[in-house]
């Protein structure tokens, strides 16, 4: 952000900002930007180095697959019908 602006347009924003926040209040609430800038780099880190750590860590070993459950194959032939069977005498 810093890097678009020159010396002078910084010189003139901290102006303004001591104008309309005051002396005893600008540290206030530069103090807060500080560690509002802190905590959000503690956050970028910690997510970076748990992608780090997920990525390094080998892949879990793959699980053993079952085999399917028993099927009952009927070897008997013909549909099972009255009219397939032979008559008995």
């Amino acid at each position: 952000m810093l890097a678009f602006l020159g010396w002078g347009e910084v010189v003139c924003i901290l102006a303004i900002l001591l104008l309309l926040f005051g002396a005893k209040k600008l540290p206030e609430l530069a103090r807060g930007l500080g560690k509002g800038i802190q905590e959000f780099k503690k956050a970028t880190q910690e997510v970076q180095s748990e992608l780090e750590r997920v990525i390094e860590e080998p892949p879990p070993p793959p699980r053993p697959v079952s085999p399917p459950a028993n099927q009952t194959v009927s070897t008997s032939q013909g549909t099972g019908s009255p009219s397939s069977t032979p008559p008995t005498a």
